[in-house]
Protein backbone atom coordinates (compact mmCIF):
# COMPACT_ATOMS: atom_id res chain seq x y z
CA UNK A 1 0.00 0.00 0.00
CA UNK A 2 1.19 3.80 -0.30
CA UNK A 3 2.09 6.03 2.29
CA UNK A 4 -0.97 8.56 1.55
CA UNK A 5 0.17 10.40 4.50
CA UNK A 6 1.22 13.84 3.28
CA UNK A 7 4.81 14.81 4.44
CA UNK A 8 5.24 17.48 7.74
CA UNK A 9 5.86 20.91 6.47
CA UNK A 10 7.54 21.51 9.47
CA UNK A 11 9.40 18.51 10.18
CA UNK A 12 11.74 19.95 13.00
CA UNK A 13 8.67 21.70 14.78
CA UNK A 14 9.90 24.77 14.64
CA UNK A 15 6.67 27.58 15.22
CA UNK A 16 6.70 30.33 12.88
CA UNK A 17 6.77 33.81 14.34
CA UNK A 18 3.50 35.76 13.93
CA UNK A 19 3.05 39.66 14.28
CA UNK A 20 0.65 39.94 17.83
CA UNK A 21 -2.75 41.24 17.02
CA UNK A 22 -3.80 44.22 18.82
CA UNK A 23 -7.18 43.28 21.22
CA UNK A 24 -10.64 43.99 19.57
CA UNK A 25 -10.79 45.82 21.92
CA UNK A 26 -8.34 48.72 21.01
CA UNK A 27 -9.85 48.58 17.89
CA UNK A 28 -13.38 48.95 18.43
CA UNK A 29 -12.70 51.75 21.07
CA UNK A 30 -10.59 54.07 18.59
CA UNK A 31 -13.55 55.14 16.82
CA UNK A 32 -16.25 56.29 20.23
CA UNK A 33 -12.89 58.03 21.71
CA UNK A 34 -12.83 60.08 18.08
CA UNK A 35 -15.82 60.89 18.27
CA UNK A 36 -15.91 62.17 21.56
CA UNK A 37 -12.98 63.97 21.12
CA UNK A 38 -14.81 66.00 18.10
CA UNK A 39 -17.64 66.42 19.98
CA UNK A 40 -15.33 68.61 22.85
CA UNK A 41 -14.11 70.67 20.09
CA UNK A 42 -17.46 71.53 19.08
CA UNK A 43 -18.67 72.65 22.39
CA UNK A 44 -15.08 74.32 23.06
CA UNK A 45 -15.33 75.85 19.82
CA UNK A 46 -19.13 77.03 19.86
CA UNK A 47 -18.37 78.45 23.84
CA UNK A 48 -14.94 80.78 22.03
CA UNK A 49 -17.99 81.96 19.31
CA UNK A 50 -20.34 82.90 22.07
CA UNK A 51 -17.88 84.72 24.37
CA UNK A 52 -16.46 86.71 20.93
CA UNK A 53 -20.24 87.65 20.40
CA UNK A 54 -20.75 88.75 23.87
CA UNK A 55 -18.06 90.89 24.48
CA UNK A 56 -18.78 92.31 20.44
CA UNK A 57 -22.22 93.02 22.28
CA UNK A 58 -20.74 94.60 25.43
CA UNK A 59 -18.49 97.36 23.36
CA UNK A 60 -21.63 98.10 20.76
CA UNK A 61 -23.42 98.88 23.87
CA UNK A 62 -20.25 100.52 25.49
CA UNK A 63 -19.89 102.88 22.43
CA UNK A 64 -23.24 103.33 22.37
CA UNK A 65 -24.34 104.97 25.93
CA UNK A 66 -21.23 106.89 26.16
CA UNK A 67 -22.16 109.06 23.28
CA UNK A 68 -18.35 109.88 22.63
CA UNK A 69 -15.31 108.56 21.86
CA UNK A 70 -13.75 106.18 23.94
CA UNK A 71 -10.17 105.18 24.67
CA UNK A 72 -8.71 101.73 23.69
CA UNK A 73 -8.26 101.31 27.70
CA UNK A 74 -11.93 102.47 28.60
CA UNK A 75 -13.15 99.52 26.55
CA UNK A 76 -10.56 97.56 27.64
CA UNK A 77 -11.99 97.86 31.29
CA UNK A 78 -15.66 96.96 29.92
CA UNK A 79 -14.47 93.35 28.65
CA UNK A 80 -12.62 93.33 31.86
CA UNK A 81 -9.28 92.35 30.09
CA UNK A 82 -5.92 94.28 29.94
CA UNK A 83 -4.98 92.97 26.24
CA UNK A 84 -5.42 96.07 24.22
CA UNK A 85 -4.60 93.80 21.41
CA UNK A 86 -7.28 91.43 21.89
CA UNK A 87 -9.92 94.50 22.25
CA UNK A 88 -8.48 96.49 19.42
CA UNK A 89 -9.40 92.74 17.43
CA UNK A 90 -12.63 93.00 18.68
CA UNK A 91 -13.15 96.75 18.00
CA UNK A 92 -11.78 96.19 13.97
CA UNK A 93 -14.28 93.11 13.73
CA UNK A 94 -17.48 95.63 14.85
CA UNK A 95 -16.72 98.01 13.12
CA UNK A 96 -16.60 96.29 9.91
CA UNK A 97 -19.98 94.66 10.77
CA UNK A 98 -21.36 97.68 11.07
CA UNK A 99 -19.22 99.00 7.96
CA UNK A 100 -21.19 96.00 5.99
CA UNK A 101 -24.53 96.98 7.18
CA UNK A 102 -26.98 99.67 5.32
CA UNK A 103 -27.67 101.91 8.48
CA UNK A 104 -27.41 105.49 9.71
CA UNK A 105 -24.88 104.36 12.22
CA UNK A 106 -21.37 103.47 11.90
CA UNK A 107 -17.90 103.19 13.97
CA UNK A 108 -14.88 104.88 13.75
CA UNK A 109 -11.46 104.76 14.56
CA UNK A 110 -9.94 108.01 15.30
CA UNK A 111 -6.06 108.77 15.35
CA UNK A 112 -5.54 109.03 18.84
CA UNK A 113 -6.25 104.98 19.33
CA UNK A 114 -10.31 106.09 20.00
CA UNK A 115 -13.26 104.91 19.19
CA UNK A 116 -17.09 106.41 18.46
CA UNK A 117 -20.46 104.76 17.38
CA UNK A 118 -22.07 108.07 15.95
CA UNK A 119 -24.59 109.00 12.93
CA UNK A 120 -23.31 109.30 9.18
CA UNK A 121 -22.37 112.31 8.37
CA UNK A 122 -25.14 112.57 5.70
CA UNK A 123 -28.13 111.75 8.29
CA UNK A 124 -27.23 114.65 10.75
CA UNK A 125 -28.76 117.36 9.25
CA UNK A 126 -32.15 115.67 9.48
CA UNK A 127 -32.03 114.52 12.61
CA UNK A 128 -29.91 116.90 14.46
CA UNK A 129 -33.10 118.95 15.87
CA UNK A 130 -33.72 115.93 17.99
CA UNK A 131 -30.51 115.75 19.85
CA UNK A 132 -31.00 115.53 23.84
CA UNK A 133 -28.65 117.59 25.14
CA UNK A 134 -27.60 121.29 26.26
CA UNK A 135 -27.58 123.19 22.76
CA UNK A 136 -25.61 126.44 22.28
CA UNK A 137 -27.71 129.45 20.53
CA UNK A 138 -26.17 131.21 17.52
CA UNK A 139 -23.95 133.55 19.29
CA UNK A 140 -22.31 131.30 21.84
CA UNK A 141 -21.98 129.00 19.25
CA UNK A 142 -19.91 131.19 16.49
CA UNK A 143 -17.84 132.18 19.26
CA UNK A 144 -16.97 128.79 20.22
CA UNK A 145 -15.99 127.55 16.30
CA UNK A 146 -13.70 130.80 15.96
CA UNK A 147 -12.50 129.71 19.10
CA UNK A 148 -11.72 125.94 18.17
CA UNK A 149 -10.34 127.16 14.61
CA UNK A 150 -8.29 129.74 15.45
CA UNK A 151 -6.67 128.30 19.16
CA UNK A 152 -4.52 128.98 20.58
CA UNK A 153 -6.68 132.86 20.58
CA UNK A 154 -6.06 135.44 23.04
CA UNK A 155 -9.19 136.82 24.63
CA UNK A 156 -7.96 139.58 23.50
CA UNK A 157 -8.40 138.66 19.64
CA UNK A 158 -11.60 136.52 20.14
CA UNK A 159 -13.30 140.24 21.51
CA UNK A 160 -11.95 142.05 18.41
CA UNK A 161 -13.57 139.80 16.07
CA UNK A 162 -16.76 138.94 18.15
CA UNK A 163 -17.80 142.33 20.00
CA UNK A 164 -18.00 142.88 23.58
CA UNK A 165 -20.85 140.24 24.29
CA UNK A 166 -18.20 137.35 23.54
CA UNK A 167 -17.32 137.67 26.90
CA UNK A 168 -20.52 136.60 28.21
CA UNK A 169 -20.13 133.21 25.71
CA UNK A 170 -16.95 133.02 27.00
CA UNK A 171 -18.06 132.73 30.35
CA UNK A 172 -20.70 130.11 29.68
CA UNK A 173 -18.37 128.06 27.26
CA UNK A 174 -15.97 127.35 30.51
CA UNK A 175 -19.49 126.98 32.52
CA UNK A 176 -20.28 124.08 30.45
CA UNK A 177 -16.19 122.66 30.02
CA UNK A 178 -16.02 123.39 26.34
CA UNK A 179 -13.19 125.97 26.89
CA UNK A 180 -10.32 126.74 29.24
CA UNK A 181 -8.24 130.06 29.90
CA UNK A 182 -4.33 130.07 30.78
CA UNK A 183 -2.38 133.12 31.35
CA UNK A 184 0.86 133.49 28.72
CA UNK A 185 2.40 136.96 30.75
CA UNK A 186 -0.44 139.52 30.26
CA UNK A 187 -2.45 137.70 27.94
CA UNK A 188 -5.46 135.39 28.55
CA UNK A 189 -4.99 132.67 26.00
CA UNK A 190 -8.24 130.41 25.13
CA UNK A 191 -8.58 126.75 23.74
CA UNK A 192 -11.44 123.87 23.84
CA UNK A 193 -10.79 121.05 25.85
CA UNK A 194 -10.62 117.56 25.75
CA UNK A 195 -14.71 117.47 26.44
CA UNK A 196 -15.56 119.75 23.41
CA UNK A 197 -13.45 117.25 21.24
CA UNK A 198 -16.00 114.25 22.63
CA UNK A 199 -19.19 116.71 22.76
CA UNK A 200 -18.86 116.99 18.97
CA UNK A 201 -17.38 113.84 18.11
CA UNK A 202 -14.00 115.26 17.37
CA UNK A 203 -10.54 113.66 16.84
CA UNK A 204 -8.10 115.49 18.91
CA UNK A 205 -5.26 115.94 15.93
CA UNK A 206 -5.42 119.43 15.19
CA UNK A 207 -5.73 119.09 11.40
CA UNK A 208 -7.84 116.44 11.30
CA UNK A 209 -10.27 118.36 13.53
CA UNK A 210 -10.29 121.83 11.58
CA UNK A 211 -11.46 120.21 8.62
CA UNK A 212 -14.36 118.77 10.44
CA UNK A 213 -14.81 121.95 12.50
CA UNK A 214 -15.24 123.81 8.81
CA UNK A 215 -18.17 120.83 7.92
CA UNK A 216 -19.89 121.34 10.78
CA UNK A 217 -19.61 125.08 11.77
CA UNK A 218 -19.34 125.72 8.00
CA UNK A 219 -20.20 129.85 7.65
CA UNK A 220 -19.40 130.69 11.58
CA UNK A 221 -15.64 130.29 10.86
CA UNK A 222 -15.45 133.32 9.02
CA UNK A 223 -12.86 135.42 10.76
CA UNK A 224 -15.72 138.66 10.60
CA UNK A 225 -16.81 141.08 13.69
CA UNK A 226 -20.18 140.81 14.29
CA UNK A 227 -21.86 144.19 14.15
Amino acid sequence: MENTQKPDPNPEGIREETKPRAPATQQTERQPQTAETDKQLDVETSEAEERKRHNLILLEAALYVAGRPLEVNELCSVLTTRSKRRTEQLLETLRAEYAARNTSMEILRLKDERYVMQIKAEFTPLVKRLVNRPLLSSGPLKTLSYIAYRQPVTSKRVIEVRGQHAYGHVKILKEMGLVATERNGRSIVLKTTDYFADYFGLTMDPATMKRDLKRIFGEALKDEPQH
